[in-house]
């Protein structure tokens, strides 16, 4: 798994919440992660290469017909809304 550098608020030390990081990215699929569960799904970061999010769909979104619109409607739209660096999400098996 790669991360991208750690991106520091001058004034205050913290990491910047709109950053494209692991802690980051999870934190916006931590916000999503009771729907998916609620249907027997969840969603792992697998890598960030660039600005591109590369996640593995996990249980029953894995093999759900809809997870192409989940994958794109639902957690890349999510995550771009949170992280403007976000370009793309893919999925990897």
């Amino acid at each position: 798994m790669t991360q991208a550098p750690s991106q520091t608020s001058p004034e205050t030390g913290l990491e910047d919440p709109r950053a494209l990081t692991i802690p980051n990215v999870e934190r916006v699929l931590d916000e999503l992660r009771p729907y998916l569960m609620a249907d027997g799904g969840n969603v792992e970061i697998v890598e960030i290469d660039g600005p591109v999010v590369k996640v593995r769909l996990q249980g029953a979104c894995g093999s759900c017909p809809s997870s192409t619109m989940t994958l794109k409607m639902g957690i890349e739209r999510k995550l771009r809304e949170a992280i403007p660096e976000v370009s793309e999400v893919i999925q990897v098996l």
